[in-house]
């Protein structure tokens, strides 16, 4: 099958540039998958395709596409080739992620606080006052710990000169961790050889990780002994209720809509049909100015009235903290790698897409005139809606974006074009390149964690640069391998347990040498 497989002129994550011989050698960590869908055949994967898809329908998973003011429930878009990303690779992403989130936190509690970022000049002060996410009403608060990013999805991207850059943050309700989870499901079920013969880590720790984290935000004394967490969602006409269902159920707590919740004295309570329950900390899957109607808008039946008062207070923990968007802004990310050497003093270890914030006049002239070149982003925007990929654009379009741009420079950025990296995807019966991003999921409280991978999503559309599963694009499970296995006492220790148990496979959520 891979010898008609034909990579574009990028970075692809299966095979390696030409060899001597003008062969293309499948990379390390993906020579055993390789193997596999070379002795494979199409029609044996084939099959296994529509086994994917069957397992995922008969699963009920699924996501929600609004056109034209309804939602429409389709089964996840699951492609069954897996994208593999080396181990050693892995450790220097999963590092630059918790140093990212470190320093991005440090960057909203100091603009809800002192402003010494502003102050000392690393930020301008029109970048937060015009920014959608900054929340005025989150002034002077001080979350437990320091942490009002709880959760952070951050959008990955690699070049065609093969490093990986961040993309963007996403810091106020990220979603697709389910997704991550159940990709791994149904890639077990289909591929069950293949993880008998690799080290690949492991994802599903990461409800627990994230029931962990959650807890431990809890206030005082609360946190010293069973916090109760709930996860708040909209309700099921959400596009992500899957998702916040499927988390709910996988951490053992309570999935709760705001007409669940009451607060009475600063003190948040959930209805139960024992009577009401206290609740220490909320996950929430609700937008910021839906949280309480009596702070942000009135007109709001997803939250709870008094939910910020009752947070202002101590009283509870919400996760990720109302404000946290101010961070997530697309502009403020051209200055993250400014952030990471202010409030940390190191280098950044992950790359910025190289960002002009047109805000700044001599930027935004640059970006004017080279508007065909460029990929050019509202700030305030996310899910792939209004980007304008200059390359690709129509004059009509460029000329639409110019004149955005005049009216509203603040709120646009542009980022040079990236030519994303390639995966083979099954389409219409053969192996054909389609581009991938990923998003892997960073936890942060008294501890950080950040998933073994994370979620890749892939254009469905020959040479497309849209993942968007919203916007018509699919996903894949992700594989971290790691090419020598660590065999310390107690890796070794383990490694005979599971052989004396007759395990083909383990996945649980026993901690070896700092992974799960």
């Amino acid at each position: 099958m891979l010898a008609d497989y034909q990579p574009l002129d990028t970075f692809d994550e299966l095979v390696d540039r030409p060899d001597a011989s003008g062969g293309r050698p499948a990379r390390r960590a993906a020579r055993a998958l390789a193997e596999h869908l070379s002795a494979m055949g199409p029609d044996e994967l084939a099959i296994r395709q529509d086994l994917a898809a069957h397992s995922i329908e008969a699963s009920g998973i699924s996501f929600t596409v609004y056109s034209e003011g309804v939602g429409i429930d389709r089964a996840w878009p699951f492609d069954i080739v897996p994208r593999v990303i080396e181990g050693t690779e892995w450790d220097r992403i999963e590092a630059g992620l918790i140093q990212r989130l470190t320093a991005l936190n440090r960057f909203i509690g100091d603009i809800y606080g002192a402003r010494a970022c502003i102050a000392d000049g690393v930020v301008p002060a029109e970048l937060i006052e015009g920014s959608k996410g900054y929340r005025p009403e989150c002034q002077g608060m001080e979350p437990p710990a320091g942490v009002w990013a709880h959760v952070c999805g951050s959008d990955l991207v690699r070049g065609a000169d093969g490093q990986m850059y961040v993309l963007e943050d996403n810091l106020r309700v990220p979603s697709g961790a389910s997704y991550l989870l159940t990709n791994r499901l149904v890639t077990k079920r289909v591929f069950a050889e293949l993880f008998a013969n690799q080290s690949i880590r492991p994802v599903d720790a990461y409800p627990d990780r994230l029931l962990r984290i959650l807890a431990s935000a809890a206030p005082a004394p609360s946190a010293a002994t069973h916090p109760n967490v709930v996860l708040l969602t909209p309700g099921i006409y959400n596009s992500a209720y899957f998702e916040h269902s499927f988390l709910a159920r996988q951490m053992g707590i309570a999935l709760v809509e705001g007409r669940d919740l009451f607060v009475e004295d600063d003190v948040v309570y959930a209805y139960t049909i024992d009577g009401p329950e206290r609740v220490d900390v909320i996950y929430r899957r609700v937008d910021d100015l839906f949280l309480d109607p009596k702070v942000f808008r009135p007109d709001s039946v997803l939250g709870c009235p008094g939910l910020i008062a009752a947070w202002r207070a101590g009283n509870v923990t919400l996760a990720n903290a109302p404000g946290t968007g101010v961070a997530d802004d697309k502009a403020v990310y051209a200055f993250a790698p400014d952030l990471i050497r202010y409030y940390l003093g190191q280098e950044p270890i992950l790359a910025n897409v190289p960002t002009m914030w047109c805000g700044r006049p001599d930027e935004k002239a640059e970006v004017l005139a080279r508007l065909p070149e460029l990929v050019v982003k509202p700030t305030g925007e996310s899910g792939g809606y209004g980007i304008v990929i200059g390359p690709r654009a129509t004059a009509a379009e460029l000329a639409a974006c110019a004149e955005a741009i005049e009216a509203d420079p603040t709120g646009w950025v542009a980022q040079e074009t990236i030519l994303l990296s390639t995966v083979p995807t099954w389409c219409d019966g053969e192996l054909a390149p389609r581009h991938v991003d990923l998003r892997p999921f960073t936890l942060q409280g008294r501890d950080s964690y950040v998933t073994c991978g994370g979620l890749t999503r892939v254009a469905r559309q020959a040479g497309s640069l849209v993942v968007n599963s919203s916007q018509g694009g699919g996903s894949k499970d992700t594989w971290v391998v790691d090419l020598v296995r660590p065999e310390g006492p107690l890796v070794a220790g383990l490694n005979e347990a599971v052989s004396a148990a007759g395990a083909a496979d383990v996945e649980d959520d026993t901690t070896v040498g700092g992974r799960s």
